[in-house]
């Protein structure tokens, strides 16, 4: 009988399984979202974009969004190759209370979020924290740094919000690929902390 023989000592090792991660995309009416997962995305986004209605502007205050004239009214999704075997799946998620009753659904299993702020209108993005730090999910608040908005540090905008400790606070640019990007990085890093320290 012959022996069943293993494969020869200088065989690699199989390679790793490929990692997929469920990445949340939050804030306020009008901060960026959907042009966030629009510019990292690797695939074409998903949008589930609607013309704002004159029915809308009722209950939606398109103050500060001025040229706004759509709104995502379920959910944007895309795809983004962080690193070899590590991709996060993008949800970005609707601005407006009337949808908020997705969000439990689409933070089933998420890592973590990224909570998009923009200074002229920061208390849109406090339901958003309350949200996050309330079901103790991991994010980071990222400044979307609008044209001429005021300039503010990371730890002003943390003190503002009144952030948890160690919450991270960066400054991007919605529109730019490797800024969102980092902003994307730094989500990962801190999510594998927390998760490491429980």
């Amino acid at each position: 009988m012959n022996a069943v023989q293993g494969p020869p000592e200088d065989t690699p090792p199989p390679p790793a399984p490929d990692m997929a991660l469920k990445v949340l995309v939050a804030g306020g009416f009008g901060v960026g979202k959907t042009t966030l997962v629009g510019a990292v995305s690797e695939i074409r986004p998903l949008r589930t974009e609607e013309q704002l209605s004159e029915a809308g502007r009722v209950v939606d205050d398109a103050g500060g969004v001025v040229g706004k004239t759509s709104t995502t009214v379920a959910m944007d999704f895309g795809r983004i190759t962080i690193r070899a075997g590590l991709s996060l799946y993008l949800f970005g998620t609707p601005g407006q209370d009337r949808f908020w009753f997705l969000w439990d659904d689409l933070s089933e299993g998420a890592l973590g979020a990224v909570v998009l702020a923009d200074t002229r209108r920061l208390p849109d993005c406090f339901p958003a924290v309350d949200y996050f730090e309330r079901r103790d999910l991991p994010f980071v608040v990222a400044v979307n740094c609008f044209p001429g908005a005021g300039s503010y540090g990371a730890d002003e905008v943390s003190r503002a919000l009144d952030l948890g400790r160690g919450t991270p606070v960066v400054l991007c640019d919605a529109r730019d690929r490797d800024s969102g990007k980092e902003v994307l990085v730094r989500l990962v890093e801190y999510a594998g902390r927390r998760h490491s320290a429980r």
